[in-house]
């Protein structure tokens, strides 16, 4: 009886060890899909910033001339008037 027993034991660890096997396969599948997907999306992102590195200067310079024009606005709308009062009298 006891040698069955130690047997019965035997084989419930080697089922025990078998499950947890499949489970950690399963695991290394579905981290090695994960792997593939950041792969992807690392070269994506790599792509997207070489795409637009020129852009941070471009806004620069951007910003400057328009902080220009926001400067001569209210004379330009000045003028503009004068010009307006002077046509309409």
């Amino acid at each position: 009886m006891l040698q069955l027993l130690i047997v019965l034991t035997a084989v419930e660890i080697v089922l025990a060890l078998g499950v947890l096997v499949v489970y950690l396969l399963l695991v290394l599948g579905s981290l090695r899909n994960s792997v593939r997907y950041a792969a992807k999306i690392s070269f994506g992102v790599r792509a997207i910033e070489t795409q637009t590195g020129h852009i941070g200067p471009a806004v620069t310079k951007l910003n400057a001339t328009l902080a220009e024009v926001a400067e001569a606005l209210p004379g330009i709308a000045e003028r503009a008037e004068k010009v307006a009062s002077s046509a309409g009298t």
